[in-house]
């Protein structure tokens, strides 16, 4: 088990996480590195607490994780406090959990209710945010991660000649990109994938050594201690990214509770109509032409008490 590891395998995988961010690594350290990594479990699981330590702080402290460190001396300190981190993660349990709202607040990227915003990577990736969501980005010369606090993510990545890998951390675990085009959600203890070009591979938090390869056109969700069962994608995964939302046989309900989302203020659904089905394309930019329209299509009628205080009633 993680938590038996000894002192020494872990100084051997702080030493390694200073050297391998102290400055680009040759291809001689890269392959030293795998080398050290494969050559034992326990050291597999030491690195594993390395990443889990990533994950918990987005990126590690600016004093361990120095872009360049001069001198024996500070490598030595850097080596020291990464230890001493790694050590705590070990003996309490330390590990990514419900993000601190304050880190979502202050994210490098983050989005509304109802607002969307594309970027385009330094690497030439692409990246949607969905309704309120909120990610820092963190590229350097190993890797290529996103930290998703809240909300949902379009990902189109980039080849890279460093080849770099890309992920996508989570409270729930990490997501890695196998050359694809891919969305995450993360909201309510769970993170759900959904592939719709390639592949990726998924790992829980509290489960490194358990991963699943997600494929194209499949989805599923998952805890920081389990993945769930790879199913078909849902028609439409990913039409937010052009401003639709589609449903087939939806209950009304779960429709209301998505729209949510995207609509400030309170939407209501009555306990009488909530299992009313529903199916179709709607636009969530336009909401409020969405809920005249609703009536349309099922026996109800839309109440406003304010623009920011709806209820559908029976009709």
């Amino acid at each position: 088990m993680a938590h038996s590891l000894d002192y020494r395998t872990l100084e051997a995988a702080a030493t390694w996480y200073v050297q391998l961010n102290a400055a680009p690594p040759t291809d001689a350290q890269l392959q030293a590195w795998q080398a050290w990594l494969s050559t034992s479990q326990a050291h597999a699981q030491a690195w594993a607490r390395v990443e889990k330590l990533q994950r918990q702080f987005g990126n590690l402290p600016a004093d361990v994780a120095l872009p360049t460190l001069a001198g024996v001396r500070a490598r030595r300190r850097a080596v020291l406090k990464t230890l001493a981190l790694l050590m705590a993660v070990g003996t309490t349990g330390w590990a990514v959990r419900e993000s601190n709202p304050a880190q979502a607040l202050m994210a490098e990227l983050r989005t509304g209710k109802g607002q969307r915003r594309e970027v385009k990577l330094s690497d030439g990736s692409e990246l949607v945010l969905n309704t309120d969501s909120a990610v820092d980005i963190r590229f350097d010369g190993l890797q290529r991660q996103l930290r998703l606090y809240r909300g949902e993510i379009m990902v189109q990545t980039a080849s890279d000649p460093a080849a770099r890998p890309f992920e996508v951390l989570t409270a729930e675990g990490r997501v890695r990109a196998l050359g694809t085009r891919f969305s995450v959600r993360s909201d309510e203890g769970q993170s759900r994938v959904s592939v719709l070009q390639h592949a990726v591979e998924i790992r829980p938090v509290d489960n490194p050594l358990m991963m699943l390869r997600l494929e194209a056109g499949q989805s599923v969700s998952f805890t920081q201690q389990r993945i769930g069962s790879a199913q078909s994608a849902a028609p439409g995964t990913g039409a937010w990214t052009q401003g639709m939302l589609t449903v087939i046989e939806w209950r009304l309900a779960d429709f209301v509770s998505e729209l949510r989302r995207y609509r400030p203020g309170v939407l209501r659904c009555a306990e009488s109509i909530a299992d009313l089905r529903l199916s179709g394309a709607f636009r969530i930019d336009d909401s409020d032409t969405l809920l005249e329209n609703l009536g349309a299509s099922l026996p109800v009628k839309v109440n406003y008490l304010t623009r920011y205080w709806v209820s559908i009633e029976p009709a």
